[in-house]
């Protein structure tokens, strides 16, 4: 079948919407049709090359959908089935899915970082030439073929726009405060940067409980929506945020710092505003070359914890749904993210916007609805 895909040919190169050929689903695949993709840093990653993803690629890996038709093999889904889409699927019997930490399981690495499916080949391609797919997934397109294993079926009444955000920016942000963390109530959690990743560590904050949600962002712009998710306090960062934070923790620092940004300055600074006994998260995605300066000492001394949370340390068949049910009984205002609606032809327009750190979360529509 001919479908519509954005594909980047060249890093640093604006998105080409173009029409692609796209094979049917082969054993243990499944035919999606889009019905909304979120437009995620990661995406950009792969644009300005800090992926080092091989090209020609379509992008795009936040999303959901329904189901079209099934390959051989795919026996849990069936057309007409609402899905959302991981781009960390797992294999369920692996040394980490037998601990229960599917989100780090090994067994596709190959083909995600490759950008084909599980068997090496792609099906997507114009002209005889193979296109790939970001992450298995390809979401930036109007229908994809994706693995079984990389769906997650959801109830029909929550909204695809919804489905597409918990396929990565809300449950990074929300698991990294439910399941790594372990944020307590009445705790002190503060939170560098409020993009959609940020502004979803705050509605985790607030389901958790914290008394006091600090967030620190660069864009003034910002504070509305996240004051609206549930932040106590927002300030907008300049070099004396350390000093900031510490006058407004009399002098302690914080009970859990997250750093959702994903830049090693902000990270070091990070590790200066978690209190003697704290934990700092890192949830943004620093290039790989990236290194920290730290004292190890110090470290020692202030029994500060430090560790990573990717995709919310999430087990993506159980999360998905808990919370896509915590957004149906108003306990996660997942809708309210969308601040910005696209079409597949504007894609370089909501990517601009996203840089331009405009608020929320801006999506990828495949419908007729009405787009703002």
């Amino acid at each position: 079948m001919r479908v519509s895909a954005a594909v980047l040919h060249e890093v640093g190169k604006p998105l080409a919407v173009e029409r692609l050929e796209l094979a049917p689903p082969g054993a243990g695949e499944v035919l999606v049709r889009m019905g909304a993709s979120g437009v995620c840093h990661s995406d950009y990653h792969v644009m300005s090359g800090q992926a080092g993803h091989d090209l020609p690629v379509v992008l795009g890996h936040e999303g959901a959908g329904e189901v079209v038709s099934v390959g051989s093999a795919a026996s849990s889904l069936a057309p007409g089935d609402h899905v959302v889409l991981s781009w960390i699927p797992f294999c369920g019997a692996c040394f980490y899915c037998s601990r229960g930490q599917t989100h780090l399981c090994k067994a596709f690495i190959g083909p995600l970082w490759a950008g084909t499916m599980p068997d090496g080949t792609s099906r997507l391609s114009r002209d005889g030439r193979p296109i790939r797919h970001l992450s298995m997934l390809a979401t930036w397109s109007d229908h994809a073929v994706v693995p079984e294993a990389s769906c997650v079926k959801i109830s029909k009444s929550v909204p695809f726009e919804v489905g597409a955000l918990l396929g990565c920016a809300v449950t990074t942000g929300v698991g990294a405060v439910l399941n790594k963390a372990e944020v307590q109530p009445g705790s002190t959690v503060v939170i560098i940067g409020a993009g959609g990743v940020g502004l979803s560590l705050i509605m985790g904050a607030r389901l958790a409980e914290a008394r006091r949600i600090i967030v620190f962002d660069l864009h003034p712009a910002k504070e509305a929506l996240a004051r609206r998710f549930g932040a106590t306090d927002f300030v907008a960062s300049s070099p004396d945020d350390v000093e900031v934070l510490r006058t407004m923790t009399d002098g302690h620092g914080a009970d859990y710092v997250f750093e959702a940004v994903g830049q090693v300055k902000l990270q070091e600074m990070a590790l200066e505003m978690t209190r003697p006994g704290g934990l700092l998260i890192f949830v943004g995605m620093a290039g790989n070359d990236d290194c920290l300066s730290l004292s190890a000492a110090n470290v020692t001394r202030s029994e500060k914890t430090i560790c990573g949370s990717v995709f919310g340390s999430a087990r993506t068949d159980r999360d998905f749904n808990l919370f896509a049910d915590y957004f149906e009984q108003g306990r996660l205002p997942i809708d309210q993210l969308v601040t910005r609606r696209y079409a597949l032809d504007d894609i370089n327009e909501a990517i601009a916007a996203m840089l331009d750190g405009t608020p929320g979360r801006g999506v990828v529509v495949f419908d007729d609805g009405e787009r703002a």
